[in-house]
């Protein structure tokens, strides 16, 4: 506690940290919680879970006054990420209470814009923010804390445009502060025309690459699933977190997974808000232990205790490979990431080689094991040079397979 208290953090936000029994800040908290209580606007890498809300909501809470407007406002790439920093911010804002307001798509506008008229602090999505804007449900006139919660991922996601829209609408005498995994050239750019001389920052990685091993295994088209399942059962797992790349191959693995005796959710972006909220829940306090997710869950979320993650679909951008693997060995826990690759997956994996020339990950003898019939609930192929061997054979106009075999088309099964 002496080293918060060292800090300059407000007696309210002291007290939560007493509470949460935090021995010492991170090395973000240390480094940033200052500058941001001093006022200076501030850029600053930083990965997931290294504390960074607890450092720019010091500023907020100590520089936030109840019932004056909307005051604070926090900019974040997801949903998910939205609700999570929001939780973390009524925590920090309870001694004073301050009201906080997350805003984002997915669930009733209309209950927002009544929250909003109560608002101190407001973390938001750029697009449902927008259409607040547009509703002229929100006003940003008071605005003197703008924070860009992981810039790239925002900017990643198409949201550069939109971010600028929203910064255009806040006060020039604000303090902007901009966290970030990674600094690009265009996120550089947007400092220079929106921020004041900031102040950059960048931390050690949050993962322990001494203690993360990476490793991979190559099976045809047809062994992935039946690997998966078989490494699952013999592995002795705490949480895990399994990649795909699209929302259909999401739910095609959970769905066989759960047949298959090993208990798992599915959470990708073409799930409703309260759902995806549920699934998250339950793996965070440990009721699931394995989810399957997309990248949707990758960026942001600050889930502790995941000790293996599945790449069982390899991402085309190496960055989103770095973010996947930091779910593991954080904060000085020990962690592995098992990388599937099958034909299909040769070419990403090259591309996140190449552009991690540092990465050491340790190919595996794949091992003898039991293959598995699966289902589909889709008769469609999916593009691509080699297809996806999730899904069933290529089928003629006539509803036949290619040996003229008819087939159920809400049902098959097939050894995989």
């Amino acid at each position: 506690m002496e080293q918060f208290e060292k800090l300059g953090l407000c007696e309210n936000v002291l007290k939560i940290i007493s509470a949460k029994k935090f021995e010492k800040p991170s090395e973000i908290q240390e480094k940033t919680i200052p500058l941001i209580l001093e006022g200076k606007d501030v850029i600053a890498g930083s990965a997931t879970g290294s504390g960074k809300t607890l450092a720019f909501g010091a500023g907020i809470i100590k520089n936030t006054e109840k019932k004056t407007g909307i005051r604070s406002l926090i900019l974040t790439p997801t949903r998910e990420l939205a609700e999570q920093v929001a939780g973390v911010m009524r925590e920090l804002a309870y001694h004073k209470g301050l009201e906080v307001v997350p805003v984002y798509g997915g669930v009733s506008i209309n209950n927002q814009v009544k929250n909003l008229a109560y608002a101190d602090i407001v973390v938001a999505t750029p697009g449902r923010l927008l259409d607040h804007l547009n509703r002229n449900s929100i006003s940003l006139a008071k605005i003197k804390f703008l924070v860009l919660d992981e810039a790239d991922r925002m900017w990643d996601m198409g949201f550069k445009d939109d971010v600028a829209k929203i910064v255009r609408a806040c006060p020039k005498d604000r303090q902007t502060l901009l966290f970030s995994a990674t600094i690009s050239s265009e996120l550089a750019d947007f400092s220079e025309k929106y921020m004041k001389t900031p102040i950059e920052i960048s931390v050690n990685n949050y993962v322990d690459a001494s203690k993360l091993k990476q490793v991979y295994y190559d099976v045809r088209d047809d062994g992935k699933f039946s690997l998966l399942t078989h490494l699952l059962k013999q592995e002795k797992s705490h949480l895990v977190m399994i990649f795909c790349n699209t929302r259909r191959n999401t739910d095609f693995v959970a769905k066989n997974l759960n047949d298959n005796d090993i208990s798992a959710q599915a959470i990708h972006g073409g799930m409703e808000q309260n759902k995806r909220t549920r699934v998250l829940k339950g793996f965070d306090n440990s009721k699931v232990n394995v989810l399957v997710c997309t990248d949707v869950a990758g960026r942001g979320l600050d889930i502790s205790g995941v000790s293996h993650v599945y790449n069982y679909d390899l991402p085309a951008d190496a960055k989103d490979y770095i973010h996947r693997i930091g779910r593991t060995a954080r904060a000085g826990a020990e962690g592995i990431v098992i990388n599937i690759l099958a034909s299909r997956d040769y070419n990403n994996f090259m591309n996140i080689q190449k552009h991690n020339q540092s990465l050491v990950i340790e190919r595996v003898m794949t091992p003898e094991f039991k293959k598995i019939f699966v289902k589909f609930d889709s008769p469609r192929r999916p593009q691509g040079r080699f297809g996806n061997r999730d899904r069933p054979r290529r089928m003629n106009f006539q509803g036949k397979n290619m040996k003229g075999k008819r087939f159920n088309r809400n049902s098959k099964k097939s050894r995989y």
